[in-house]
């Protein structure tokens, strides 16, 4: 099928791509296609960020990002956030409104290099920020802190340039260690957390927050 689009749009605008109205499906032809570009839109943006991390550390002497993870959502995930969202189960809606499908996180030392690493990526040529959210001077109410952008990046197939949302997450080392650990106790589980819970980890966010800036005052 041959996919047609304009200079700059996102797959919501790939009318031969895919049917509005069909329901998302796992197992389909359409789903499978639209997991092809969100891959390889990762791929394509995963290695532009390891090449600022190769540079950083052989002209600066300096390791601006520790490590990075790549993760397309599972099919069952992205259906369950349509249904929380209440979002009508076809793909027009799943491309519009379920902007962490395709997903990459930064995990750096220190909370300076996390806007440096923003300000690097924001200088992709062809980028498009769609959204940014600072959860690091505004953290969540559950303590969570990092630096959230959505962004629109090209893809080249060998015939069309597809622009695809992906996801990017930027934290420090000890962000990422709360974070973690708070998913799997707190947020996975069946169980709802008490209140006396969530205040613990609210309590162990801010602890952690006050370590990454006496690190960061440490190496200044």
């Amino acid at each position: 099928m041959k996919i047609k689009v304009k200079e700059k749009t996102d797959l919501v605008d790939l009318k031969n791509f895919l049917d509005y109205s069909e329901s998302v499906t796992k197992d389909d032809d359409t789903f499978q296609k639209l997991m092809f570009v969100y891959k390889m839109a990762v791929k394509e943006l995963n290695t532009k960020i390891e090449i600022f991390k190769e540079e950083s550390k052989f002209l600066y002497n300096y390791d601006l990002i520790d490590h990075v993870n790549v993760r397309i959502k599972e099919p069952e995930s992205i259906i369950k956030k349509m249904k929380k969202k209440n979002l009508t189960l076809n793909y027009e809606q799943m491309i519009e409104n379920i902007n962490d499908i395709a997903g990459i996180r930064i995990i750096c030392p220190l909370q300076n290099d996390i806007y440096s690493i923003k300000n690097m990526i924001q200088e992709i040529p062809g980028l498009e920020t769609v959204k940014e959210k600072d959860y690091i001077r505004n953290p969540k109410p559950s303590g969570y802190s990092a630096y959230h952008l959505i962004v629109r990046t090209p893809v080249k197939l060998s015939k069309e340039v597809i622009y695809v949302k992906v996801e990017i997450q930027i934290r420090t080392m000890a962000m990422d260690f709360w974070s973690s650990i708070e998913h799997k106790m707190i947020y996975k589980p069946e169980e709802k957390p008490t209140k006396k819970q969530k205040k613990e980890w609210l309590n162990y966010a801010k602890t952690i927050n006050k370590l990454d800036q006496k690190m960061m005052l440490l190496r200044e």
